[in-house]
């Protein structure tokens, strides 16, 4: 007899799901360890919590925890408006930016269209791409990173969008401007260019290019971005599109109405005005960087200079690794699910971690 899970479509059958880091708290269960001395380098997480003001913006938040937040999501629009220089008519709200790259896939593909996207990019792109029913072209990376011309190239006539991670996860390469803006007076208009940014805040002021202004020259761009990052807000799933307003409202249309809750919203309005709380993130990413690359040049390892706040690092038998320092209590990502079997990506954590970590993976090793 044939099943209800047997007549879903055969291209959701055949998804695997995404993997997401290891939890402190199941590794401890797992181990037997006491979870206050594990060191998690494993999802991209600002090291630094949160800031002050936005503390004092989700506590300002509880008293009205039990009513529905504001679908429209008015104030945290406008407070994006005028930071972006937008309006807000081309904003999308999303829960994480994960939510807004599945949007982008639910509007603009379906059975008989395909999309483009990079060997070693951001792993939510095929997944959301598959659950469509789309046609997957996976472009070879180039030094790790995306083949821009190679993409521009293998774009079909079914093709309906084509991604880009910049900086990329788990990479960390970079993508210059000029190089961008030659793929987007490449692609044609009827291309959706995803650009997704959620790394942006990390990049070195010289590197940081204001992408918004391209909307108006591009309108099949949408740009990305998420508060998970440098802002801290991870826990609360919080990110955001910034579109032509035609392509905005038919994401809307797909989105939603309460899929950013009332205390995501708050902190992110006050996120986004603490500038000062970035730069210090950024401060101390920077230098834990070179303090991972250093320490990986002292060990004999390969690594992929980063642009983001995370490293992949060669160490040969990734998953071997990975699991020698599970034993000693550090938690980092495997990324043999993008094709990297020897490498392992490591988050960039506050001085200490930092430290443990090194001197973990130098037991690890040598085990």
């Amino acid at each position: 007899m044939i099943d209800a899970c047997e007549l879903t479509p055969s291209y959701v059958r055949a998804i695997a799901p995404y993997q997401p880091g290891k939890p402190t708290s199941e590794l401890a269960r797992e181990m037997g360890m006491e979870e206050s001395g594990i060191v998690k380098l494993a999802s991209n997480e600002n090291p630094l919590g949160v800031s002050r003001a936005v503390r004092q913006a989700i506590e300002a938040q509880l008293r009205d925890v039990a009513r529905y937040p504001d679908g429209s999501g008015f104030e945290l629009k406008q407070a994006l408006a005028r930071h972006y220089a937008v309006q807000t008519d081309q904003i999308v709200l999303g829960n994480g930016s994960n939510d807004v790259l599945e949007l982008v896939a639910r509007v603009f593909l379906a059975p008989g269209t395909s999309s483009v996207f990079s060997q070693h990019a951001f792993a939510v792109y095929p997944l959301a791409i598959q659950a469509v029913g789309a046609t997957l072209i996976q472009v070879p990376a180039k030094n790790h990173g995306h083949d821009l011309a190679a993409m521009a190239q293998a774009v079909r006539e079914d093709t309906r969008v084509l991604w880009i991670a910049n900086p990329n996860n788990p990479t960390g390469t970079f993508c210059d401007a000029q190089a961008l803006l030659a793929l987007l007076e490449r692609v044609p208009p009827r291309v959706i260019v995803v650009l997704d940014e959620a790394y942006n805040e990390y990049l070195p002021d010289a590197l940081r290019e204001d992408t918004t202004r391209w909307l108006v020259r591009f309108p099949n761009l949408v740009i990305t971005r998420t508060f998970s990052k440098a802002y801290g807000l991870a826990g609360l799933r919080v990110g955001f599109a910034l579109a032509h307003p035609d392509v905005a409202d038919l994401m809307n249309r797909l989105r939603q109405p309460f899929n950013v809750g009332s205390l995501g919203q708050a902190a992110a309005v006050a996120a986004l005005q603490d500038e000062a709380f970035v730069r210090e993130s950024r401060a101390v990413n920077d230098a834990g960087l070179r303090l991972l690359s250093e320490g990986f040049r002292r060990l004999g390892l390969e690594f992929i200079p980063s642009f983001g706040n995370f490293v992949s690092v060669r160490v040969g038998q990734g998953a071997a690794v990975y699991q020698r320092l599970l034993r000693q209590g550090v938690i980092v990502r495997p990324v043999v699910a993008y094709g990297m079997p020897e490498f392992l990506r490591v988050s960039v954590g506050v001085h200490g971690e930092n430290e443990r970590l090194l001197a973990a993976l130098q037991a690890a090793l040598h085990a």
